[in-house]
């Protein structure tokens, strides 16, 4: 007679149900797209909405044949962080979070999925949770790929009321509350030769800059190491190279700063070190043993978001 396998569970056991559970988180997470926003012109931005910007907003420029003739507007986090909601202004307008409570594996499918919601929602409805299809739309389908954010930064959520409204005693308290917790922050200005989203916080004893990038992570972790080691990697004095995180497949390189500073007054001394590592990307000379060093260096300051 054989013997059963002491680690099989049996079918109807709550330990099969969590292996089952376990086996389809896995399979989802493999399934997930590396790059989300892979494609897009505003790819490093939409990164930057989603993991760290308190408060902003920014007209979508949607495709021919999806808009309803009702405008939609991308922010970073809505009332209750739901995914979407519509709002009766002069005329009906959607409102898409890039932060939602409730997230999928796919945030650009998401996105998509609560836009479209916009168009066929009445007004003052709101969708807690973007429930996009494997194989549906996804942001490229629905928005201009070739088009940028122009964004606007806010250092409060009084945007959440609609102008002239007087918002009920529990939803200004909401804001107040949100207004309270908030950091300031901006997004710097490159110029047009500017790559990627370096966005400016100011976290209280330190101000941060993180620069959103979208070369292969590898390559650019080469380029970060070669500036590493011929002393280059900073933003000017008052300035220190803190580490770097990995999120939706780019690599964001951080920056701590002089906090008594104004963004602007580091927009100068990022386009240069901007050019400095367009120099070292540039670059396809063998690596160096200093050069080395710093990538080992480097990657162990790396942490990972998702």
């Amino acid at each position: 007679m054989g013997k059963s396998k002491r680690n099989s569970p049996k079918p109807d056991s709550n330990r099969a149900q969590r292996l089952a559970e376990r086996r389809a988180a896995q399979e989802q997470a493999s399934a997930a797209p590396t790059r989300p926003f892979e494609g897009l012109a505003a790819e490093c931005d939409l990164v930057a909405l989603r993991e760290f910007v308190p408060s902003a907003t920014a007209t979508l420029k949607l495709v021919p044949g999806v808009a309803a003739e009702r405008s939609v507007t991308l922010a970073t986090v809505l009332p209750g962080a739901v995914a979407a909601l519509v709002r009766a202004d002069d005329e009906p307008v959607g409102f898409v979070g890039t932060q939602m409570q409730h997230q999928g594996t796919d945030p650009s499918a998401d996105i998509a999925a609560a836009i479209l919601w916009t168009q066929s929602a009445e007004p003052g409805e709101s969708l807690n949770s973007a429930e996009s299809v494997e194989g549906g739309p996804r942001l490229a389908d629905v928005i201009d790929p070739g088009a940028d954010l122009e964004l606007t930064v806010h250092q409060d959520f009084d945007w959440w009321v609609p102008e002239g409204v007087t918002p009920d005693p529990q939803v200004a308290a909401t804001i107040e509350q949100a207004k309270q917790a908030i950091m300031p922050s901006a997004r710097l200005d490159l110029g047009g030769d500017g790559v990627g989203a370096a966005w400016w916080v100011d976290a209280g004893e330190k101000a941060h800059v993180r620069w959103v990038r979208p070369e292969d992570e590898d390559k650019l972790m080469l380029a970060l190491a070669r500036v590493h080691a011929a002393g280059g990697l900073h933003m000017g004095e008052g300035s220190r190279f803190a580490g770097s995180f990995r999120t939706h497949g780019l690599l964001v390189p951080v920056f701590d700063l002089d906090p008594e500073q104004h963004p602007t007054e580091w927009e100068a001394p990022a386009r240069e070190f901007g050019a400095r590592l367009a120099e070292a990307l540039a670059s396809d000379a063998p690596m160096t043993g200093e050069e080395r060093r710093s990538r080992d260096g480097l990657r162990s300051r790396q942490v990972t978001l998702r």
